[in-house]
């Protein structure tokens, strides 16, 4: 049995996996999350500020649902965010469309087999000078 204190309240509980928050405190943050959601899709031009002092949640929270991809929020939304890598304005998730690819194509060409070798490579005209000991 793993027993944690909530991060949030600090009451203790039986830890399972994810954030160390305990089940009435995840609640509380959900319904923080449906109310957030509903309040964008009622003014969709607010920016965040504007949410984080109507619903009571903070700046970073909020922040936090955009890179889950939890919220997003239309193209005529002044909400955004920056990518990590680069930092351009992005509408939701961690990285922006280009970073993504570039991250993809990395990813692709590291598990791509090397190109083979010869297996005695010629010595160079500097080792061949040199003194050898057998």
């Amino acid at each position: 049995m793993n027993v944690r204190n909530c991060r949030v309240c600090g009451k203790i509980f039986n830890y399972v996996m994810g954030p160390a928050v305990c089940p009435r405190c995840k609640e509380d943050s959900e319904a923080k999350f449906q109310e957030v959601k509903q309040y964008i899709q009622d003014h969709r031009n607010a920016d965040i500020r504007e949410v984080s002092e109507d619903c009571e949640v903070t700046t970073n929270q909020i922040r936090q649902w955009i890179r889950e991809e939890r919220l997003q929020f239309s193209e005529d939304s002044p909400v955004q965010i920056a990518c990590e890598k680069c930092g351009e304005m992005i509408r939701s998730g961690r990285f922006c469309a280009k970073c993504k690819t570039d991250m993809a194509n990395g990813l692709n060409n590291a598990f791509r087999p090397k190109k083979a070798q010869p297996a005695h490579p010629e010595p160079k005209k500097e080792d061949r000078s040199k003194m050898r000991f057998l």
